[in-house]
């Protein structure tokens, strides 16, 4: 059995799942439903576009696929792939389908790679992140495995979930999880607390009954102290890794 290759990454509308398409298929769909129950809260109530390259997917392996995301209550979205045999299969299972090929510059994608943070020089200490320059609105949900940097407010009814820090240069109004994949070092920075749930990690912390209390015009960092989340001034300080 071949060691697959599976790559995940944050886009506008949810995550986008890349299958190596050389890797072998049985193990490919048991190496990602592996991914999916360790990473359960983060993957949970996700949109899922998955890219098989120009890989042949017969029905029978594509439904095989599709019983995984199914069972762990995941919407599988999208189908991208360059291989007749593939998009045939999917259009007989009622999926979506577009070219893998020019997945990063297609609609769906296409504002989501703009947003990527480019790599810097490798003797550099950078890590993945996704950069929203826009308020997001109710209804909206951002997901990322590294960090999210919101230049807008995240109002009530939206959400971010994140494997790293979430920063919002702005209002919080909505749901934010930092730390989604267990990471107790992530924080929460917004320059307006009044958030409707915050998570880090496995801890979290809903609104108060008096509201007041949590909402203060002053930039506020939430973090992990123990075994509490902690709010306080957010300030210039150095992340010791």
């Amino acid at each position: 059995m071949t060691d697959a290759k599976i790559d995940i990454k944050g886009v506008r509308d949810g995550l986008l799942i890349i299958i190596d398409e050389n890797s072998e298929w049985m193990s490919a769909v048991g190496e990602l439903a592996e991914k999916l129950d360790k990473q359960a809260a983060f993957f949970a109530g996700a949109k899922l576009t998955i890219n098989l390259g120009s890989r042949p997917v017969t029905r029978h392996g594509l439904s095989s696929l599709k019983a995984a995301l199914d069972n762990r209550k995941l919407a599988l979205s999208k189908i991208m792939s360059d291989s007749p045999t593939t998009t045939d299969a999917a259009e007989s299972l009622d999926l979506r389908t577009g070219p893998a090929s020019v997945a990063a510059e297609s609609d769906d994608m296409g504002a989501t790679q703009r947003y990527r943070t480019q790599p810097f020089d490798p003797n550099e200490d950078t890590v993945v992140g996704l950069l929203v320059p826009r308020t997001l609105r109710s209804g909206r949900s951002v997901r990322s495995d590294g960090h999210v940097v919101v230049l807008g407010d995240v109002n009530a009814g939206a959400e971010i979930i994140a494997a790293g820090d979430i920063v919002i240069w702005g209002v919080l109004r909505g749901t934010v999880h930092a730390g989604a994949i267990g990471d107790v070092t992530a924080r929460v920075c917004a320059l307006e607390m009044a958030p409707t749930q915050l998570r880090i990690a496995d801890r979290y912390s809903i609104a108060p009954q008096d509201k007041g209390r949590w909402r203060r015009t002053k930039p506020e960092m939430a973090r992990i102290e123990g075994d509490y989340i902690v709010v306080e001034p957010w300030q210039r300080t150095a992340r010791k890794d």
